[in-house]
């Protein structure tokens, strides 16, 4: 059986995962990469870690099963709308990228450019975030500002966790018996994110051109008013550095409440806490507006799949965020939720409601077998 490797590098970590088919044969994380006091300099090294890991296993990157490596990278931007085998010219691309994503694309090409140079006889290939996402019409990728701007500058609709989107609407489809049906999915961990797929194709997702947009999250506000950041700006005295902390790292949960793990915030919401009661409400209420959204968008729907940290572990949101939509035939069973089954629906409704763990390192693994083979076959 074919083996994958699946990286995920980040500015100061590496996460593996080695499969087999479905079979996860190896995993880990190699963190504080280049920080003062870590064993780990550069990623030089962190993949030199997880070699060493993995050859400890009886694993090691010079086995003959091992065919491809698959590597996340955030932004494909309109240049990249499927997953690619990595060329130099692959790499000078998404270099281009970079702009549209300068904390994640600079470290996902390093580990590239690591992993090749430690295998460089072996096909790599690019899992693109947005590429899922490139399927979105113009009409819900475009935004009403002016054209030729727009169009040099690339902003417009791009969305991410794809991948994510990706595997949960396919499995929640396969799961309600509906392979070709209507899907809203719910990704919800520390970033959160939505999307309505028909027909295995994603027609519009929350996030935006970066994952600011949409959904309120673990430290980003979501969806704001664009005359926030200039009232900030002008009246506000800050600079546009302090308003990108602000709404990104200071905003969503952790701005409204000062807690940005759900957890925490359930358990001050059973105390009474206000603030707490404020931020969960707030949050409910974004996910269920866009739940009535894309219920518009798709015109029926199957199923809404719960995934992420968040949508795979709290009843409490699952049954908040979809309360009152009965009329839509959409309602959630409290026992089947509270006991977290794969079907949480009430008998009769209308719309299922699933519950789909996310295994992105299987759909980066799968996508990548993909194009090794559409190559081989070429």
């Amino acid at each position: 059986m074919s083996r994958v490797l699946v990286l995920n590098t980040g500015s100061s970590s590496v996460k593996y995962r080695l499969l087999s088919g479905d079979e996860r044969l190896a995993s880990g994380t190699v963190e504080r990469i280049g920080e003062a006091g870590s064993p780990v300099s550069d990623h030089d090294a962190a993949l030199k870690v997880v070699a060493t890991e993995l050859a400890d296993k009886g694993l090691g990157l010079d086995s003959p099963e091992l065919t491809a490596i698959g590597h996340r990278v955030v932004h494909g931007g309109r240049t990249f709308t499927e997953p690619t085998l990595i060329t130099e010219e692959v790499i000078r691309k998404i270099e281009e990228l970079v702009p549209l994503a300068p904390l994640h694309n600079p470290a996902n090409l390093t580990g590239i450019v690591v992993a090749r140079r430690l295998r460089p006889d072996l096909p790599q290939v690019a899992v693109f975030d947005t590429a899922f996402h490139s399927t979105i019409p113009p009409a819900a990728a475009t935004y009403a500002i002016d054209r030729e701007v727009a169009e040099r500058l690339g902003i417009r609709r791009y969305g991410f966790h794809g991948t994510s989107h990706a595997y949960v609407s396919r499995e929640a489809a396969r799961a309600v018996g509906r392979p070709l049906g209507n899907v809203i999915v719910l990704h919800l961990g520390n970033g959160a994110s939505a999307s309505a797929v028909s027909a295995g194709r994603c027609v519009d997702t929350s996030m935006g051109m970066t994952p600011l947009e949409g959904l309120v999250m673990g430290t980003r506000s979501g969806d704001l008013d664009p005359a926030v950041v200039l009232y900030l700006g002008r009246t506000g005295g800050m600079s546009l550095e302090e308003i990108d902390t602000l709404l990104n790292r200071r905003g969503g949960m952790l701005g409204l409440c000062g807690d940005n793990d759900m957890r925490a915030v359930q358990e001050r919401l059973a105390a009474g806490d206000p603030d707490a009661e404020l931020a969960f409400s707030v949050y409910c209420h974004r996910l269920r507006k866009y739940v009535g959204a894309y219920y518009a968008v798709l015109g029926t729907v199957d199923v809404i799949a719960f995934t992420g940290g968040v949508g795979e572990n709290s009843p409490l949101v699952r049954q908040t965020a979809l309360a009152g939509l009965e009329a839509l035939g959409i309602a959630v069973d409290p026992a089947r939720n509270q006991r977290g089954e794969r079907l949480i629906s009430a008998d009769g409704a209308a719309v299922k409601v699933a519950v789909i763990p996310t295994d992105e390192e299987l759909e980066i693994a799968r996508e990548t077998l993909e194009v090794v083979s559409r190559t081989n076959r070429g």
